[in-house]
């Protein structure tokens, strides 16, 4: 039953793009060159470091950078303005936690507004802000907003959500229309043995768009803690998270996983410290992510945040791509 409903919601997808193709259904220019970072899944894919990569590289290059993201996790229903640019102006309950996250790492390079209507935030944020560039966060399959580049993260552990569509698997839309993109990121490349028989069926779908293999290292810290660290996280893939401790030389002794975009309590922090000494560990590691929802809450153990970065196998292809827009 799952997949007949996975199919017909796959056609209703695919009539939809058919119109917005045949200019039925109009996409609106932001007014300003637009980047689109995306995914054909639902989950993690890794999506908001290459988000932060890309917003990064654009303002390295004298760019003035917007950020557009829906804001999901907000307890807002409304627009959103979470950095001016200058510094992080809410918190992750009024902004949403990835929206925070990007907003924390790129203070001084970027404005973050999270607003599920991006054409009406664009113009928005183009009557109070000096902008050059949008980055749009999660946004493949938003077309109402024009894009000059469409950028999609494929994640090379689960590539396409068991292949069936929503709800029978966790595909958006069917993989076909993964051509649409004008370039595609493996991220977490280094996490299987090889990524030749995924690059062959993209080829397959379209065999000229760019693909680039990333994969994720720590930004921060650079050398592992001595002591045994406990592991928790509430993001789509845990299991690369401690990927990532691990092969960045950390003793992780336990872990615990909960559901993506986890609003953390006083209660669960006492469980996971308690988890953490049964595990006979002396430290609390956690994303970036998660971090921004753990304020005023308190901590017995010393707590370390880990900031993830993806590393792209051809930086200055990628660079001059995203630049060439």
């Amino acid at each position: 039953m799952l997949r007949l409903v996975g199919w017909l919601y796959g056609r209703i997808i695919n009539l939809r793009n058919s119109l917005y193709e045949r200019g039925v259904f109009k996409s609106h220019s932001l007014g300003a060159r637009t980047i689109s970072i995306g995914n054909i899944t639902v989950g993690g894919t890794g999506k908001t470091p290459l988000v932060a990569y890309v917003a990064e590289i654009l303002a390295d290059a004298g760019e003035k950078v917007c950020i557009l993201t829906r804001g999901y996790g907000s307890e807002s229903s409304g627009r959103v303005l979470v950095s001016d640019g200058k510094g992080v102006l809410v918190d992750a309950r009024e902004g949403g936690d990835e929206p925070v996250e990007l907003a924390r790492k790129l203070i001084g390079k970027a404005v973050v507004v999270a607003d599920a209507d991006r054409v009406s935030a664009a113009a928005w944020a183009r009557e109070h802000f000096d902008l050059t560039v949008f980055v749009l966060d999660d946004a493949f399959q938003h077309r109402r907003a024009k894009r000059d580049l469409d950028i999609v993260c494929i994640d090379a552990t689960d590539p396409f959500g068991g292949s069936d569509v929503l709800p029978a698997g966790r595909l958006r839309e069917p993989v076909s229309n993964v051509a649409r993109a004008d370039a595609i990121v493996i991220t977490r490349s280094d996490l299987v043995s090889s990524t030749d028989h995924l690059v062959n069926k993209l080829r397959e779908i379209d065999p000229d768009t760019p693909i680039f293999k990333g994969t994720s290292k720590l930004r921060s810290p650079k050398d592992p803690p001595a002591a045994k660290v406990f592991a928790f996280c509430g993001i789509g893939n845990p299991q690369s998270f401690l990927s990532v401790l691990t092969r960045g030389g950390f003793d992780v002794g336990g872990d615990r996983a909960f559901g993506d975009h986890h609003r953390y309590t006083q209660n669960d922090i006492s469980e996971i410290e308690s988890d953490a000494k049964l595990a006979s560990c002396d430290l609390l590691v956690t994303t970036a992510k998660d971090a921004v929802k753990l304020d005023g809450l308190v901590f017995e153990m010393p707590l370390l945040v880990a900031e993830v970065e993806t590393v792209i196998d051809d930086p200055d292809g990628f660079r001059d791509l995203v630049l060439s827009v």
